[in-house]
């Protein structure tokens, strides 16, 4: 009995072992981004002969965040993830909004970092399955713009939707987000964006792994963006 009961805790112990050093695998860095999410990202180009002017997304000072609960270790969790990885052109006419158009908005999807590595790791990896160089970026692609007032001028807050084409990890839905964005300066547009994702919509699974005991099917996606004017001497077509 004795023997028995040495046998099985060796082979307790090993199984202990085989699956931390499988986690610990899986949950391994991923692959660094391929170029700059700026060289990757689409530019408009505008009309000097108009009120177009082009702000185009700074990295330096965005943000997109993915807001999820869990239970860990038997807790209420809140998670965040973020990352300044965005890029994207905002081309606006002050004059005439009808005329404005927001390009195309890239993502890096293996850069997203929340408070523990292993999970960023799994999320890149397993989730938006990122290490695929066809899944690298979450894609917006907008299709229109509704709200819109006739004009703008600097100070005005507008609020509005953009609807589009989302990408993650190679599934594409319509989808609408919510935005408000103001001119704080003839230079500088800021404005925040945000949509509420179902994991189900975009075949996106989340991998059982130690100590998660459930996690929420909707995901919050956020940007908050400051975007400023491009030289048009340097952009127009």
């Amino acid at each position: 009995m004795y023997r028995n009961l040495k046998f099985g805790i060796v082979i307790a112990a090993l199984v202990a072992i085989v699956s931390i050093s499988a986690f610990l695998y899986l949950t391994r860095g991923v692959a660094a981004p391929t170029e700059s999410v700026q060289a990757s990202a689409q530019e408009l180009t505008s009309d000097v002969s108009t009120n177009q002017t082009v702000y185009r997304i700074s990295q330096d000072e965005s943000t997109v965040s993915y807001t999820i609960e869990e239970v860990l270790n038997g807790v209420d969790t809140t998670v965040v993830g973020t990352t300044t990885e965005v890029a994207g052109d905002i081309l606006v006419n002050t004059s005439d909004l009808s005329q404005s158009e927001i390009g195309e908005i890239r993502i890096n999807a293996r850069t997203f970092a929340t408070d523990e590595d292993r999970r960023d790791n799994a999320v890149a990896r397993f989730v938006l399955q990122s290490e695929s160089d066809a899944n690298e970026y979450i894609i917006f692609q907008p299709t229109s713009i509704s709200a819109l007032p006739d004009t703008a001028a600097v100070g005005d807050e507008l609020a509005l939707q953009v609807t589009g084409d989302l990408t993650i990890a190679g599934v594409t839905q319509s989808v609408t987000f919510d935005v408000t964005a103001s001119l704080t300066s003839a230079d500088q547009l800021v404005g925040h964006a945000e949509f509420t994702v179902a994991l189900t919509d975009f075949n996106l699974t989340i991998p059982d792994v130690p100590f998660v005991a459930s996690v929420e099917e909707t995901v919050l996606l956020q940007l908050d963006f400051v975007a400023n004017a491009v030289d048009a001497s340097a952009i127009t077509s």
